[in-house]
């Protein structure tokens, strides 16, 4: 059934002294580029980093004695398993977290942290809640589903109630969506708090992603139910334009996203939020794997012309390398990487590939280098994404 307004309040009063009140932070920096006020929703800065331990917690915290005496079983990307045991722990319950067998180690690692017993089982989110589900039926454990969830979506609407309050002002409000539990929380709460705000869904281009946490084939039947009629719009963004996101978001606020927390930044700085009022942005989690986040600054660097990959060809004689490195150094490069080939890459024996990658100041001056290097007699390709 449909939260209502006195669920949403009861899930608050559960959750006072236990989910932290998440700052809301304004933005010089995303409104100046977008041309309006910009607040930012911390809920990346929340307890097990995602907005996931409000609806968790409140769902675990209404079970009867043998609900709790069961043990609760979830399905998860990530966040949700890690709020889970997180609140399980807190309650004194066991509880088993089936995750997708290439979730990432951080989130992995981090739910055993917090107590739960980890099981990877299934290509993606739709094969961990099957896998979970089969142990519910083999157990009798308490199943905590991520967002189809009346009790969850209620936790989940406290955000909205905190947005009512620290962002009054705000026009739009834009809000990551995946099976649509969090989207469906805070927008029932903003329509009955604030009815004339512009609620807008923002979801990420199917396939591989890295917005993982949003990353699921079709949204829940309830959780869907209720965006059919408070959601006024529904945006998608792209991994480039999230990586850039997650790049400007750690760079100039500070604040570290995973890639489903940045989807609203993206959407704002691709132009897709509509309006033009003061808008506010719900930062969902942080929770993002050291070696995607490696990945996720290199993307975002590339396309932001402050790496510069680039292959040319040298001769292969003694001191041609050391040339064009004195080359790169004198038009102020950074060099960061630098990889000989032999084989297979020319027509010639007399001749090198070599490819580079180069730490620049901004777009104009990996434009001067590429002109510098052409002009020096290399030949030159740019490699990665385009600026």
């Amino acid at each position: 059934m449909t939260p209502t307004p006195a669920d949403i309040e009861a899930a608050r009063s559960r959750l006072a002294g236990v989910a932290r009140e998440t700052p809301l932070y304004s933005t010089e920096t995303f409104s100046r580029l977008s041309g309006r006020t910009v607040l930012l929703k911390a809920e990346n800065l929340q307890r097990t980093g995602s907005f996931k331990i409000r609806g968790a917690f409140n769902t675990i915290s209404t079970l009867g004695e043998p609900e709790r005496a069961a043990g609760v079983v979830a399905a998860s990307a990530g966040n949700h398993g890690q709020a889970v045991a997180w609140a399980a722990r807190e309650a004194g319950i066991a509880a088993t977290v089936f995750m997708p067998e290439d979730a990432p180690m951080a989130k992995v690692e981090a739910t055993r942290a917090y107590g739960g017993v980890v099981e990877l089982a299934g290509a993606g989110f739709e094969g961990a809640v099957a896998a979970a589900q089969e142990h519910v039926e083999a157990t009798g454990a308490t199943f905590v589903h991520a967002f189809e969830d009346e009790r969850v979506i209620a936790g989940q609407g406290t955000i909205g109630l905190e947005l009512a309050e620290q962002a009054a002002e705000a026009r739009t409000v834009l809000i990551p969506v995946g099976g649509g539990g969090l989207a469906a929380g805070i927008s029932l709460a903003l329509r009955e708090r604030l009815p004339g705000q512009r609620v807008v869904g923002v979801v990420c281009k199917p396939g591989l992603t890295i917005a993982d946490g949003i990353s699921v084939k079709s949204r829940g039947e309830l959780a869907g139910s209720i965006l059919e009629r408070t959601l006024d719009d529904v945006v998608e963004v792209s991994d480039e334009e999230i990586s850039d996101a997650l790049v400007l978001a750690l760079e100039r606020k500070k604040l570290l996203l995973e890639g489903a927390g940045a989807v609203g930044i993206a959407a704002l700085l691709a132009g897709r939020a509509g309006g033009e009022d003061p808008v506010a942005i719900v930062l969902s989690g942080g929770n993002i794997d050291a070696t995607t986040l490696i990945s996720v600054m290199r993307l975002g660097l590339t396309r932001a012309g402050r790496y510069l990959a680039l292959r040319t060809l040298i001769p292969d004689s003694p001191g041609q390398l050391r040339d064009l490195l004195d080359l790169v150094a004198r038009e102020r490069g950074n060099l960061v990487s630098v990889e000989h080939h032999r084989e297979g890459t020319t027509t010639t024996a007399l001749q090198t590939e070599v490819e580079l990658v180069i730490a620049t100041r901004d777009p104009a001056h990996c434009e001067e280098l590429v002109a510098a290097i052409r002009a020096a007699g290399y030949p030159v390709e740019r490699l990665g994404p385009p600026a």
